[in-house]
C-alpha cells in the first residue's frame, strides 16, 4: 500500500505565496505497481490527493485519497503481483519498510506467520517547501522542539523542511537521524529536499538511540532532527543531546502534550513525573493531599507544538511551565496560529505570557512547585523588597554554558548554592564555560571558538554533584556571595517579625538552606519571637509564629 510520507494530504491546503509543493516522482512508483492496477489508477486519480495505495492478497487493491476511497478494478491481489512489486523496491528491512531509491515513497509489507509478504501499504511521499513558515520564529530561536500530532498531519513534512531551513538558510551543522529513511529518502544519496544536512541511517530501529549518540560524538552536529521517539532508551538519548547543548528537532507519538504527560516511556521527555510526599503542615497549607505529583528534572524540549490539522498548531513556548500547571489542575493555554486561505499566518489565540519568575516566587520554584503561603495579602507585602532584589539578580545572572556536563546536577547546583546563574542553551549566549575534562581534551571547534573568545573555563574531572557544585562555588566566589544571601534572609527574618507581630498571625519566610535558617531562627529569638521550619527540602522554610 501506498502512502504519502506525511507529507499528507497537505498538499490540498492552500499554501502561500513563498510555498512550493513537489510531488516526489510518482511516475517512480507506478513503474513498480501492476501493469493492470497502474492503468486503473490513470484513469481515475486525482495525484494531488492521492496518499497511499493497498494491496491485500484476495481483496480488491485500494486507492486511498485525502477524503475518499476507490478500488482499482474488480480482480483481486494475486500472489504473483505482491512478489511483482517486492522484486522492483528496496530491500525490506526489520521494520518491514522499503522505498524507492531517491524518492520519498515508502512500501510497507504485511507478512504471515513463515515470512511470506501477503500484503504492501506503498504511501506517496512529498517533499512541501515553506511548510514551516507558521513556525519559523520558533525554529530559528535555537531551542529545541517537540512535534506532536497524529499521523498524517505532517509531522515528517515538517521535520523535513526543518532540516532544510536550518543548514541551507541558516548555515547550521545539521544531522538527521533517519531510522526508516522516511526523512531523506531511500538509497544512499538524500533527497534534496533536506539542503544541506547531513543524513545518518539506521541498521535497525532497535538502534536508533545509539545512533543518536553516535551522531553527537563523532559528527558535531548543531542541530539534530529526529523522527519518532517512541521508546525509554530514545528519551534518554535525547535527554543527553540536549544536555551537550545540541539543539533537538524531534517527534514523538502523541496527539498533546496531556497525552505525553500520561505516557510512562516518554514523559522524561517533558521532565518526568514523581510522587512526593508531603509532611501534613506542608499538604494543610496546600490544601492538597500528602502524596502529589511534580516535574521531576528540566524538560529535554523547551517547546512542544502539537499539530492540531495541516494548517493549525498549538504552540506551548514555555514547557516547564506549563507542565507544573498541568500537574496543580491548572488549564494549559497554549498560543494557536493558522494559515488562512490567503496563505497568511494568524495568531488566533494569544499564549500565556510568561512572567518573569523572579517577580511572583522565589528562586527555588523551578525545583518543585513552591507556592506562596495562603494568605495571599501577607506574602504580596513580605515578598515586595525580595522579589525586587531578585529582578536585579536575574538581569545580571551569569551565564554558564556546560560543555559535556550534566545539565540536570548543574541546575541543582545553581538552586541549592544560591547563585544569580542561568543555563545558557548556546555557546554565544554564555558568559563562563564548565567542562568536562575529557571532553574538553578533545578540543573540538567549539571548544577553539571558546578560547578564541576568551571566556573563563571552569574544568571538572568527573560529571559528579560534589565537582559541578564546586565549579559552580568557584565561579562565584563563595564566601561573599553567601554573605550577601544570608544578609538578604536576616532583613527578610527582620521584616516577618515586623509582620507577625503587626497582625498577630503566622508568616512564612523564602525556602532556605539549613544554615541560613538557623540564622533566621535566631533572629526570631533576638526579637522574643517564636518560629519552626516547615515543609520538606528544597523548599524548607522558616515560620514565624505570633506572639501568644
Amino acid at each position: 500500500m501506498i502512502r504519502a510520507t506525511e507529507t499528507e494530504h497537505a498538499a490540498v491546503s492552500v499554501l502561500s505565496m513563498k510555498q512550493q509543493r513537489i510531488t516526489d516522482n510518482l511516475d517512480q512508483l507506478l513503474d513498480v505497481l501492476p501493469a493492470r492496477i497502474r492503468e486503473r489508477l490513470e484513469e481515475q486519480m486525482s495525484s494531488d490527493e492521492l496518499l497511499e495505495i493497498v494491496m491485500d492478497l484476495g481483496r480488491v487493491p485500494e486507492a486511498r485519497f485525502s477524503h475518499s476511497m476507490a478500488e482499482l478494478g474488480p480482480e483481486a491481489v494475486t500472489l504473483e503481483e505482491l512478489e511483482y512489486v517486492v522484486e522492483r523496491v528496496g530491500s525490506f528491512g526489520k521494520d518491514n519498510r522499503a522505498g524507492i531509491e531517491r524518492t520519498l515513497h515508502r512500501i510497507s509489507a504485511i507478512r504471515n506467520r513463515t515470512g511470506k509478504v501477503i500484503g504492501l501499504t506503498c504511501r506517496i511521499g512529498r517533499a512541501v517547501y515553506g511548510t514551516i513558515d507558521i513556525i519559523e520564529d520558533v525554529v530559528e530561536s535555537g531551542k529545541s522542539i517537540l512535534i506532536l500530532g497524529r499521523p498524517g498531519r505532517g509531522k515528517t513534512t515538517k521535520l523535513r523542511e526543518v532540516a532544510r531551513v536550518l543548514s541551507e538558510e541558516m548555515h547550521k551543522r545539521v544531522v538527521i537521524v533517519d531510522t526508516s529513511n522516511e526523512i531523506a529518502g531511500d538509497g544512499d544519496i538524500p533527497h534534496p529536499a533536506i539542503g544541506r544536512a547531513r543524513r545518518m541511517q539506521v541498521a535497525e530501529p532497535s538502534l536508533q538511540h545509539a545512533v543518536m549518540i553516535e551522531a553527537v560524538e563523532n559528527h558535531m552536529p548543531e542541530v539534530i532532527v529526529i523522527d519518532e521517539i517512541g521508546t525509554e532508551q530514545e528519551a534518554f538519548a535525547a535527554r543527553t543531546i540536549a544536555e551537550r547543548g545540541v539543539q533537538l528537532i524531534g517527534t514523538a507519538h502523541g496527539n498533546s502534550l496531556e497525552n505525553l504527560l500520561s505516557n510512562p516511556t516518554l514523559c522524561d521527555l517533558i521532565g518526568g513525573i514523581q510522587a512526593v510526599t508531603l509532611g501534613d503542615d506542608e499538604a494543610r497549607r496546600r490544601g492538597t493531599q500528602k502524596t502529589v505529583l511534580e516535574r521531576k528534572a528540566p524538560p529535554t524540549f523547551d517547546v512542544v507544538i502539537e499539530i492540531i490539522d495541516m494548517d493549525k498548531l498549538a504552540i506551548h513556548a514555555a514547557v516547564a511551565e506549563t507542565v507544573d500547571k498541568m500537574l496543580r489542575g491548572a488549564e494549559a493555554r497554549p498560543e494557536i496560529r493558522v494559515r488562512n486561505p490567503e496563505g497568511a499566518i494568524e495568531v488566533v489565540q494569544r499564549g500565556e505570557a510568561a512572567a518573569p519568575k523572579a517577580a511572583i516566587v522565589p528562586e527555588d520554584d523551578e525545583a518543585g512547585g513552591w507556592e506562596p503561603p495562603s494568605n495571599g495579602r501577607k506574602a504580596a507585602i513580605l515578598r515586595q523588597p525580595v522579589a525586587a532584589s531578585l529582578r536585579k539578580e536575574s538581569a545580571s545572572a551569569t551565564r554558564i554554558f556546560p560543555y559535556g556536563v550534566n545539565r540536570n546536577r548543574l541546575e541543582r547546583a545553581i538552586l541549592e548554592s544560591h547563585v544569580p546563574a542561568t543555563i545558557a542553551r548556546d555557546l554565544s549566549d554564555a558568559d563562563c564555560i564548565v567542562a568536562l575534562k575529557s571532553s574538553y581534551r578533545r578540543e573540538p571547534a567549539k571548544m577553539r571558538d571558546s578560547g578564541a573568545r576568551k571566556l573563563p573555563t571552569y574544568i571538572i574531572k568527573s560529571n559528579t554533584y560534589t565537582q559541578i557544585a564546586s565549579a559552580v562555588r568557584d565561579i562565584f566566589q563563595t564566601g561573599a556571595l553567601e554573605r550577601g544571601f544570608t544578609d538578604d534572609a536576616i532583613r527578610e527574618a527582620e521584616a516577618g517579625v515586623q509582620e507577625a507581630q503587626q497582625t498577630g498571625e503566622a508568616v512564612e519566610l523564602r525556602p532556605q538552606n539549613s544554615y541560613t535558617r538557623r540564622l533566621q531562627h535566631q533572629t526570631a529569638e533576638q526579637h522574643h519571637m517564636l518560629s519552626d521550619s516547615v515543609g520538606v527540602e528544597p523548599r524548607r522554610r522558616v515560620r514565624i509564629l505570633p506572639s501568644s
